[in-house]
């Protein structure tokens, strides 16, 4: 294998040694003093308040801001000569799963951290960032971030706010109306996107939230996230200095862009801790309820529940850190090339925008299920206000939606990995015709491979074929009409995703066992087996949709019998090995992985 840093999207065609990524066992001394650092923040400040904060009582949330600030956990990614602790890239997503337990504390934070201040740190010029910055990253300021419009939601450069240039230059009148602002209603800093003039694409400004013309709307009333400040904002002839603009006219769709691939892979970070967190509470529940004369957690029925929700999160925290670390190579190799820190940030995050939608995807949908399954295990106790599962349930389902909905993530994770190959960068389609070949060729019988993960190994090179053949012959039958046909490029974002998730499990149990020995990393290796053995039935579903799709006949027959081959699986006792997993867990009464 040569040893040239991995691109963006190549995962599907390329074999990737697991002394080439990074995992969480590796996380330094600092690191870990960081990351207990947020969790002492949220079970001091954001736990004892959060009936408080869900009636938002006025002026809680700031105080609870500016407390993060005081501790150095909004400037994070801020340079130190800016007032922050200048962390690299996957240290801030550790701050931010350890941060993502806090419900609707959490939702602020990211917006400011996340959506609100990196807009103006990447794309700032130095007087703006002097200006605003040491404000945001010490909690004096909050910041908010207006680009979703009533009529503009996923297609959010039809957006219909307009900016006009004064006669004397001086000034940009805004006129227009944002809604589902997350910190509207404290915040003092908005980036808002309008379009100049008839400019095909938006444009970005800092504005001050006194400025003359805002008003808003009262909190919205919403499902969950109760304590997060949703608003709508009104500009109605707001003037904002022309030094305000954000980077070049028209460059603002770029921004949101781009910013979004950051908040993307933030959220992954962020719903971790929020699943590693419900799984705290559903084992300690379950070892308290007892039923039928004994603790409800040694019940099979209810060990399965928890030994999946493990497995589910296990799998999102080995792909979130290892896309973490790459990004961070990314931005290093840049850097060192010449490249200035912040445009080699944005062109490292960039280089991995398909795995940060992935991630996203899989993030809120792994989330989801641990709740989900924690109001169960709470039983009727979980459908009372009074739980903290009740809570965690209503507040999570926004994240589907967040930062675009799963349904655009899905397709633009595929769209970009096409993208880059379209333009050569990737070769895709060199490898896809290998895969075509074997399809007519008598398979191989070899040697059952030895090693406590090999069949998995060997059950991956089948996963990524099962990519190349499908995407394949997508791109081949549908060519030009393939943007349209969402439902097959969204099995395709399926079998993309669970390959990743399930590649970078194994990744990070292959290290682990190098590091520590076979017998040590025995509960991970149940993980990652079941991980496989799941998986191969999910790929096998959705590959076998897209298939009958679009492919007919002897072709479609011949597909189908190459999909059986790559998604076959040697019999395996699921059973047992999530009955491990959740012994061990019900023993030490939480998540230990």
């Amino acid at each position: 294998m040569d040893n040239k840093a991995i691109k963006g999207g190549e995962f599907i065609i390329r074999d990737v040694n697991s002394n080439d990524i990074f995992t969480p066992e590796e996380w330094s001394e600092e690191q870990h003093m960081i990351a207990q650092m947020c969790d002492d923040f949220i079970l001091q400040e954001v736990i004892p308040n959060l009936d408080r904060i869900d009636s938002m009582e006025e002026g809680l949330m700031p105080k609870i801001m500016e407390k993060a600030g005081e501790l150095g956990l909004l400037g994070m990614s801020v340079p130190e000569n800016l007032g922050g602790l200048g962390v690299d890239f996957k240290t801030s997503l550790l701050a931010t799963e350890y941060l993502g337990r806090g419900f609707s504390f959490s939702v602020a934070y990211g917006a400011h951290t996340g959506i609100g201040t990196l807009p103006l740190l990447y794309y700032g010029n130095e007087d703006q960032k002097a200006k605003y910055i040491p404000k945001l990253a010490s909690g004096e300021w909050k910041a908010a971030y207006c680009l979703t419009e009533p009529s503009s939601g996923s297609d959010a450069n039809s957006g219909k706010t307009k900016a006009k240039l004064t006669e004397d230059g001086k000034s940009y009148i805004i006129n227009g109306q944002k809604m589902w602002i997350t910190n509207a209603g404290f915040a003092n800093l908005y980036t808002v996107f309008a379009k100049i003039d008839d400019d095909k694409n938006l444009t970005a400004f800092m504005v001050e939230a006194d400025s003359e013309g805002i008003t808003m709307n009262p909190e919205e009333k919403k499902m969950g996230i109760k304590g997060s400040s949703t608003r709508q904002v009104f500009f109605n002839n707001v003037t904002v200095p022309a030094e305000n603009m954000l980077s070049d006219r028209e460059n603002g769709f770029k921004i949101a862009l781009n910013i979004l691939n950051i908040g993307r892979i933030k959220l992954a970070a962020g719903v971790l801790g929020g699943a590693k967190g419900s799984i705290d509470v559903s084992i300690k529940y379950a070892n308290e309820r007892e039923q039928f004369g004994r603790p409800i957690s040694k019940y099979g029925a209810i060990r399965h529940k928890i030994a999946e929700q493990a497995i589910q999160s296990y799998a999102l925290e080995s792909a979130t850190y290892r896309a973490g670390q790459n990004i961070d190579d990314a931005i290093k190799a840049l850097v060192d090339g010449g490249m200035e820190k912040e445009k080699a940030t944005l062109k490292g995050i960039e280089e991995f925008a398909a795995e940060c939608a992935i991630l996203k995807v899989a993030g809120s949908e792994c989330l989801d299920f641990v709740v989900d399954e924690a109001v169960q295990i709470y039983g009727g106790m979980g459908y009372s206000a009074e739980s903290i599962v009740e809570r965690g349930y209503r507040d999570a389902r926004i994240n589907r939606i967040f930062e675009g909905t799963n349904e655009i993530n899905r397709m633009l994770s595929v769209d970009m990995i096409l993208r880059r190959a379209m333009k050569g960068e990737l070769d895709l389609m060199g490898p896809a015709m290998k895969v075509s070949g074997e399809l007519m060729s008598i398979p191989s019988i070899g040697d059952i491979p030895e090693g406590p993960l090999a069949m998995e190994r060997q059950y991956l090179s089948g996963f990524k074929k099962t990519i190349l053949m499908v995407a394949g012959s997508a791109v081949q039958k549908l060519m030009q009409t393939l943007a349209k046909e969402q439902e097959v490029l969204m099995n395709i974002a399926d079998l993309a995703m669970w390959t990743y998730l399930a590649e970078s499990t194994l990744l990070r149990v292959e290290k682990l066992i190098e590091s520590k020995g076979e017998e040590n990393a025995a509960l991970q290796i149940a993980i990652t087996k079941t991980f496989f053995y799941d998986a191969a039935d999910k790929l096998n579903k959705a590959a076998k949709d897209a298939i009958n799709s679009f492919a007919e006949g002897d072709e479609a027959r011949m597909m189908l019998m190459g999909l059986k081959r790559f998604t076959k699986t040697q019999p395996f006792n699921s059973k047992a090995a999530r009955q491990k997993i959740a012994v061990k867990l019900i023993e030490e009464n939480k998540y230990c992985l």
